[in-house]
């Protein structure tokens, strides 16, 4: 699909005629109806504000087959697995597991390495193929490759540190303590808890991205310890298998 079919689409799509989207972009209405008659593009900075109405990355204005992988990670990306910037715009570079609100979410290649081989053995690769695998690609990478160029991630991998200490500072009965916090995205662990009364409620954003970890409970239960938290919270629970069951022990705001 070329630019001028992907602007005429989402613009359909939106209900937007082309004077209104030319209104919210800043530009006239004969430069949209250029746009879609494929006479000319868009500049870098129409481009940009195109991604952020749209919520589409620029790649995909471009009408361009996405061939990019994640520079942290590796992972193959498309619109729904890309990160955002601390703007909420879409970065074309990066995954959401990655990178969440402008901050960069792994500063060891080693700890990443084991998350990778953790979700890829048994997925068509022992966990030995899978560990040789990322061993050789993670290097490779941009952002492990100039780490220099991103230097956020230091600040990030602090306030990770500052976590951990303030969550096994609660010495929550029965939890392990907490050695790493990950990347979770909040759509996998947004969890509805029952509240008095019967009602259910859920604390987080599925859109979000939020660092956390499971811990096996020391009660031998057989449940769990869920531990999520960000710069502005600290939330813990416990659940059964596959998260049935899940009940909200504490949260706590920073």
């Amino acid at each position: 699909m070329q630019t001028k079919d992907v602007i005429l689409k989402l613009r359909t799509q939106k209900n937007l005629s082309q004077e209104e989207l030319a209104e919210k972009l800043f530009v006239t209405r004969q430069a949209v109806s250029r746009w879609e008659t494929g006479e000319t593009l868009p500049n870098t900075e129409s481009l940009k504000l195109l991604s952020k109405l749209f919520d589409v990355s620029v790649n995909t204005l471009l009408g361009e087959e996405r061939r990019q992988v994640c520079q942290c990670c590796g992972m193959p990306l498309d619109d729904s697995l890309l990160g955002r910037n601390a703007d909420k715009t879409l970065n074309d570079d990066f995954c959401k597991w990655c990178y969440a609100d402008g901050e960069y979410t792994y500063d060891d290649m080693d700890d990443l390495l084991e998350i990778c081989v953790k979700h890829m053995a048994g997925a068509g690769f022992s966990e030995e193929q899978a560990r040789e695998y990322m061993k050789g690609l993670l290097p490779t990478l941009d952002y492990w490759k100039n780490r220099s160029k991103y230097a956020s991630a230091d600040k990030f991998a602090a306030l990770k540190r500052e976590l951990i200490e303030e969550i096994n500072a609660l010495k929550i009965a029965n939890m392990p303590r907490v050695e790493k916090l990950n990347a979770l995205v909040g759509a996998y662990v947004n969890l509805a808890y029952p509240l008095p009364g019967g009602a259910q409620a859920k604390f987080l954003s599925d859109n979000a991205t939020y660092l956390g970890t499971q811990l096996e409970t020391a009660d031998g239960s057989g449940r769990c310890f869920g531990v999520l938290a960000n710069a502005d919270f600290i939330l813990i629970c416990t659940y059964g298998a596959e998260g049935a069951d899940p009940e909200l022990l504490l949260y706590k705001k920073r």
